[in-house]
């Protein structure tokens, strides 16, 4: 589904992404794990062809993401609230969505149906434009956008960052049905590793942009994440 190949991305003399090659396979939750300046955002978006590569490529299906435009159909993500219609109500943006993704609006209803819970009677229905939601209920909108139009891949950046508890397990929960039933490749990166680690098939760490473990084996995971960590 998604394959990394030689790639790089530096600053000056600062090199912020060096992976020689990474393959994401269709339907795997993939996790991305590291300390603050490893890299994981920017990684995220070169995938997303939001910062052009140093060296290197990153093709979506055989398709070079910096070179065609036809992938963007495919693919959901929230990365941060600057993806969103900040001057909308949440009604507005979705109903923006539905037009953007030629969704009726029976599709709609059906796909905004599995965040009720998430969403706890605070997003729909309210006159309040996103930019003045909190940050725990911008990043509600922001997840259940990028999981809008049946995409093929979602990406979410610190998905449970600012969330509260209870919205956290809800949000995990979610995540869980929505890969089952739909074969969904979820790329999650995080600083919360209990969450990620109960999500992910598979968990990536990087330091310094360089993967210097890639692990798969959930029984072994939790351990070598949190010998590495100090925790």
């Amino acid at each position: 589904m998604i394959t990394i190949q030689n790639l790089k991305k530096q600053y000056k003399d600062a090199v912020v992404v060096d992976i020689p090659t990474l393959k994401i396979p269709k339907a795997e939750c993939f996790g991305l794990v590291g300390n603050n300046g490893a890299g994981k955002t920017t990684l995220f978006r070169i995938i997303l062809d939001l910062v052009r590569a140093t060296e290197g490529q990153v093709s979506l299906e055989g398709e070079d993401v910096s070179k065609s435009e036809a992938w963007k159909y495919k693919v959901g993500a929230y990365l941060d609230e600057h993806m969103l219609l900040s001057y909308l109500t949440a009604d507005e943006y979705f109903e923006t969505l539905r037009k953007i993704y030629n969704l009726s609006e029976e599709d709609l209803e059906q796909h905004l149906s599995k965040f009720e819970e998430l969403f706890n009677d605070e997003i729909r229905g309210k006159k309040k434009y996103l930019r003045d939601l909190s940050k725990g209920n911008t990043k509600k909108v922001g997840i259940a956008a990028a999981m809008l139009g049946n995409p093929e891949v979602v990406m979410l950046d610190e998905p449970f960052e600012n969330l509260d508890p209870s919205s956290q397990v809800r949000l995990k929960k979610l995540i869980i049905q929505e890969k089952a039933l739909s074969h969904v490749t979820f790329l999650i990166s995080s600083h919360d590793l209990n969450h990620v680690t109960d999500l992910c098939d598979r968990i990536v760490l990087l330091e310094k942009g360089k993967v210097i473990k890639d692990l798969v084996d959930k029984g072994s995971m939790v351990e070598e994440l949190n010998m590495y960590f100090g925790t």
